[in-house]
């Protein structure tokens, strides 16, 4: 019986935080431009600290020449 009482504990538990965390909403799925606005800024910001702007052409470049543009 106590093992029965501890999982149910557990679970109650467990649900609470669920709760807390997502303020007793269930979490739906992400609209993917939603997601792509949210991560591009972040993307151009990467490119331009580490000076990828370039390797980011060549690569394009390359990728243009083997499909034959």
């Amino acid at each position: 019986m106590p093992d029965d009482r501890e999982r149910t504990m557990a679970d109650i538990a467990r649900q609470g935080r669920k709760a807390f965390a997502f303020n007793g909403h269930e979490s739906g799925t992400r609209h993917p431009l939603v997601a792509a606005a949210m991560v591009l800024p972040l993307a151009v910001l990467l490119l331009f600290l580490f000076g990828g702007f370039d390797q980011l052409a060549a690569q394009a470049s390359s990728v243009g020449v083997m499909l034959g543009r």
